[in-house]
């Protein structure tokens, strides 16, 4: 079944980590969607309200048994497996979109999965995910001027994380896995002025600073 079991590293997360609706990510959802795929669907909070907004028939793969337990009273179709595991058992050509929600930077290797999941797409399918960047300014200052690299429960340097990824190296990565980018924007960006100030000197070219994760909404070519 390929799944995870519950260490100590997932446990301490705190409780909105597995609870978040995600309501900014729900802006990139097609108005005219039928089937969709939710890619560590945890409790099944964020495919529900796909369901409820569109009426969207909703599947989940969740590699923690215990949130997949839960997802099941709430989607039509749950895998209770790591995503490479449940690839193999979905239907080709099935999916309007398939959403990664923070998930391909904890994946070993987010390249081939990309790269499989283009066969379950219908023709017009649209792969959207959210990924953290690691150039965001918080992280970017720590590491830069402190020489700090410090895990932490949640957020961009998640110790559940095994991939690191920019807002160019996000591009790249769709785009060798024979995608084509719809959109590729900052989300969650930081209100303090700090990433405008350190943009001065730069000749605003490190806007990307501002942003926690960027959305990607892409295409098979």
């Amino acid at each position: 079944m390929n799944t995870i079991p519950d260490g100590l590293d997932y446990v301490n997360k705190p409780q909105d980590y597995y609870e978040n609706q995600r309501p900014e990510m729900l802006a990139y959802l097609p108005e005219t969607v039928k089937k969709v795929l939710d890619v560590g669907c945890s409790n099944g909070a964020f495919g529900a309200e796909i369901k409820r907004i569109s009426g969207a028939e909703v599947w989940g793969i969740e590699p923690m048994e215990r949130f997949g337990l839960l997802a099941k009273e709430k989607l039509d179709t749950v895998f209770i497996s790591s995503v490479e595991g449940a690839i193999e058992q979905l239907p080709e050509g099935h999916f309007d979109v398939i959403y990664f929600n923070d998930v391909l930077e904890h994946l070993l290797d987010p390249y081939s999965v990309l790269e499989k999941m283009k066969n379950k797409l219908t023709a017009n399918g649209k792969v959207i995910s959210s990924i953290p960047n690691i150039r965001y300014f918080r992280t970017f200052f720590k590491i830069l001027f402190k020489g700090e690299w410090d895990y932490t429960d949640e957020g961009i340097l998640d110790r559940t994380h095994v991939r690191f990824f920019t807002q160019k190296s996000i591009r790249k990565m769709y785009e060798n896995a024979g995608y084509r980018v719809l959109s590729h924007e900052g989300i969650n960006g930081s209100r303090s002025l700090k990433p405008i100030l350190f943009n001065i000197p730069l000749g605003f070219t490190a806007q990307d600073i501002k942003y926690r994760q960027f959305a990607t909404v892409a295409m098979k070519k």
